[in-house]
């Protein structure tokens, strides 16, 4: 009797703990919503080689709410974009403030060696436990093995974006991957527009690169010198990609 009573407190723990997980879930969009929004703008100018994406979305508690693929399968994109998509979410999540949204994009020359963020990218580690729970093929489902989980991670190039509501508040954010790494931060740029949760108070691309339209875009002003070093003017910069698209055409935040 012992014994079943410890099971069912342990159950009945369990229980409690997934839905308060949930909770804040509710005020962020939920599975159907990413996935019609992540399509969408999947199918945009983006730049890149236009492939299919992974997207996730996490709460200010870096809880996974959701996790969605925009092929008909899971291996119409690539695998290892699913976790690499929730890495991004938490990163931007981690190190965005109500006050200022830094993309991951953001982040690039600031863990570079000499860099004021030197070593961040070694911070928060990926819990691999959740990342790689089974069965694949509930990966990017309404189930997805991810979801209620906390991934950790840092991911310190383009695709993870802030969401912030109308009122202004910080809920969360999402993280796209699939792509080259300036079309991962246009679709997920386009898919947080989408779901309206682009009320983005600050950023440094508005305060360093004057973008005050697009406050936490991606900043382009890297450049290398004639003894083949690269620095950003800015200290924020990201390299270039294929295919590049000009991201002062994305939609402005509200």
């Amino acid at each position: 009797m012992k014994k079943i009573l410890i099971n069912l407190t342990l159950v009945g723990s369990l229980a409690f703990g997934s839905n308060m997980a949930f909770a804040n879930c509710a005020a962020l969009p939920n599975y159907n919503a990413l996935v019609s929004a992540l399509s969408t703008a999947r199918h945009q100018e983006n730049g890149g080689f236009s492939l299919d994406m992974w997207g996730t979305i996490v709460d200010r508690d870096g809880i996974v709410c959701a996790v969605a693929f925009t092929g008909v399968d899971r291996g119409d994109q690539w695998p290892g974009s699913r976790v690499i998509s929730a890495q991004k979410a938490n990163t931007a999540n981690a190190f965005s403030l109500p006050g200022l949204a830094l993309s991951t994009a953001n982040l690039y020359s600031a863990v570079q060696p000499g860099g004021s963020l030197f070593g961040l990218q070694a911070s928060n580690p990926v819990d691999t436990a959740a990342a790689y729970r089974g069965p694949s093929v509930n990966y990017g489902k309404t189930f997805d093995p991810l979801v209620g989980n906390k991934i950790g991670g840092v991911n310190v190039f383009g695709g993870g974006l802030a969401l912030y509501d109308h009122t202004g508040k910080l809920l969360g954010a999402i993280g796209v991957s699939g792509d080259s790494s300036c079309a991962d931060h246009n679709i997920a740029w386009r898919t947080r527009n989408a779901l309206n949760l682009d009320y983005v108070p600050a950023g440094v691309a508005k305060g360093f690169a004057g973008d005050t339209t697009h406050p936490d875009n991606i900043v382009f002003d890297i450049t290398t010198n004639t003894s083949g070093v690269s620095s950003s003017a800015s200290g924020w910069g990201h390299p270039s990609c294929y295919n590049t698209y000009s991201v002062s055409q994305l939609p402005a935040t509200k």
